[in-house]
């Protein structure tokens, strides 16, 4: 008597059903922490209390300074202050991440079919709306203070402080799969963002700065940035400043979403491993 040993065939998902799934996991992450972050009022107030600060007391300081570029000086000192908002509260938010994965927040949800893309790609979107959303009143802000721009460069500017945020929250989230403890990860954030906030110009164009600074400077993207969010403030859409902050902001934002799902998936290979 033979027996026969039926072998089945397991059929790969398609791609599109693939994308569905991250699309509706993706979906759930950003809902829960978007739901997180609305809860917590004092964090969103005080994430919004520097800017404000920097906006308010310095800003008039400026007003009647020559500053090197056109346009007036709230043209040039609200994009700096957007950017810094950008590079400060997207480069910070991996601590909220590194808090849940301590007390085993992370763990309980990695034993669920969410893939680690989905938690990466549902945080960053979280921390883009928020990050948006302060943009939004700071500009409110400008223009009671004398900020005059078109309301297609605001928008233009907005988006690129959406691709700048995502960007550095999916690494910062990233970096937060990592490092093991909150004091560790702040004094890493403290140690880049100082210089690269010193040498991007945000508060100061870099035209100001002695030549060999400003030739440090440009090794810094983020300096391509502000000067792209500059131009679109001023109404200057066409120009080879606005191209290259694009282009440069857009690889930026391409390779640290490549860093972080690298740092997730690393993570998680490593913890099954030792499973």
């Amino acid at each position: 008597m033979t027996t026969s040993t039926a072998v089945v065939a397991t059929t790969p998902t398609p791609p599109l059903d693939r994308l569905r799934h991250l699309a509706a996991d993706t979906g759930l992450i950003f809902g829960r922490c978007l739901r997180a972050t609305l809860r917590s009022k004092t964090s969103m107030f005080f994430g919004m209390l520097q800017p404000l600060l920097f906006l308010s007391l310095f800003g008039p300081l400026l007003t009647g300074l020559d500053l090197g570029v056109d346009g007036s000086s709230w043209q040039t000192f609200v994009p700096g202050v957007l950017v810094q908002l950008a590079l400060l509260g997207g480069s910070y938010v991996g601590l909220g991440l590194l808090v849940e994965r301590n007390t085993g927040v992370v763990d309980r949800m990695r034993v669920t079919p969410v893939s680690p893309t989905a938690m990466l790609l549902g945080r960053a979107l979280r921390d883009v709306v928020q990050l948006v959303a302060q943009s939004v009143l700071l500009i409110l802000l400008g223009l009671a203070f004398g900020l005059r721009a078109p309301l297609w460069g605001i928008v233009v500017g907005l988006a690129f402080i959406a691709v700048l945020s995502g960007a550095l929250a999916a690494l910062s989230h990233g970096l937060a799969m990592r490092i093991a403890t909150p004091p560790e990860f702040a004094a890493v954030a403290n140690t880049a963002v100082m210089p690269l906030m010193l040498l991007s110009g945000l508060l100061l164009p870099m035209s100001l700065a002695p030549d060999w600074l400003e030739g440090v400077s440009r090794a810094v993207p983020f300096r391509y940035t502000v000067d792209a969010v500059r131009d679109v403030f001023r109404g200057e859409l066409a120009t080879v400043t606005v191209a290259a902050g694009a282009a440069v902001t857009v690889v930026l934002a391409v390779l640290c979403l490549m860093a972080a799902a690298r740092l997730f998936g690393r993570t998680s290979r490593g913890r099954a491993k030792r499973r």
